[in-house]
């Protein structure tokens, strides 16, 4: 592979599983210094799967419900390697299936919390400090749910909705400066958190009826447009969000 990203230095949250532990290897596998930060404790064979491989990571516990712990975990990443070039902000949560009328408080909390104030306080600490060294590329993990609907989902959409809107307000806000910010917007991708969609054949059967694959992605599927967005190859890109979903939403 090349190594685009060879003296750089990536923050990842949510990088315990998933999308964020593939991102977390390429970006690795690419060159790049990996700070991740979780509340997952498996972020950690995270990092030590991105050592065993010869490249550099740390782990910073993080919960991103928490603005405090969010500008810990940029502190650390200058900390530990000098420099943050990039942002993942990927941390989420999918809320329980059920219709709206049927959503509890403590459910639309949970999204609210993580899904949408998770990244708002991450965009914050990180702007911070790329507004002190000239610039910087951020991508947000939206979701089809930032442009679709689909039944008893409606906190997680919402969320995602708001994703989508606050990448943009972010590029039109700080493209003059050197900023960049893009979000991505993944169908469905077979990860723990999904997992259990991928074994029901009710879920597969109308998910595949309706996508022109044919199938689910897996999370190193998604991992090269993270990358792109956050290489100088992107340098004209902001504001935008990349549908990633297999054709899912072609029709």
């Amino acid at each position: 592979m090349g190594a685009r990203f060879e003296g750089k230095a990536v923050l990842i949250t949510g990088a315990a599983t998933g999308i964020g532990r593939a991102t977390a290897l390429a970006f690795a596998a690419e060159g790049a210094s990996v700070m991740i930060g979780d509340i997952d404790p498996r972020a950690q064979e995270t990092r030590a799967m991105i050592a065993a491989a010869g490249g550099k990571a740390e782990f910073c516990h993080t919960d991103v419900r928490d603005p405090a712990a969010v500008e810990a975990l940029v502190k650390a990443c200058l900390s530990h390697f000098g420099r943050m070039d990039c942002a993942f902000n990927n941390a989420g949560v999918l809320p329980p299936q059920r219709p709206i009328h049927e959503v509890t408080p403590e459910e639309l909390d949970l999204a609210i919390d993580v899904d949408f104030k998770g990244v708002f306080y991450a965009m914050q600490a990180e702007i911070r400090h790329f507004l002190t060294v000239g610039g910087g590329a951020i991508v947000n993990t939206a979701s089809v749910g930032a442009l679709i609907a689909d039944p008893n989902m409606s906190a997680y959409c919402a969320m995602k909705h708001a994703v989508a809107g606050l990448t943009k307000a972010a590029a039109v806000e700080y493209a003059r400066v050197g900023i960049r910010t893009n979000c991505i917007a993944p169908g469905f991708v077979v990860t723990p958190m999904t997992r259990h969609w991928a074994e029901s054949n009710a879920f597969t059967d109308m998910f595949f009826a309706q996508n022109i694959s044919g199938r689910a992605a897996q999370p190193e599927e998604i991992a090269p447009t993270v990358l792109h967005l956050c290489s100088d190859g992107a340098s004209f890109i902001n504001g935008a969000t990349f549908v990633i979903d297999g054709g899912q939403t072609a029709h």
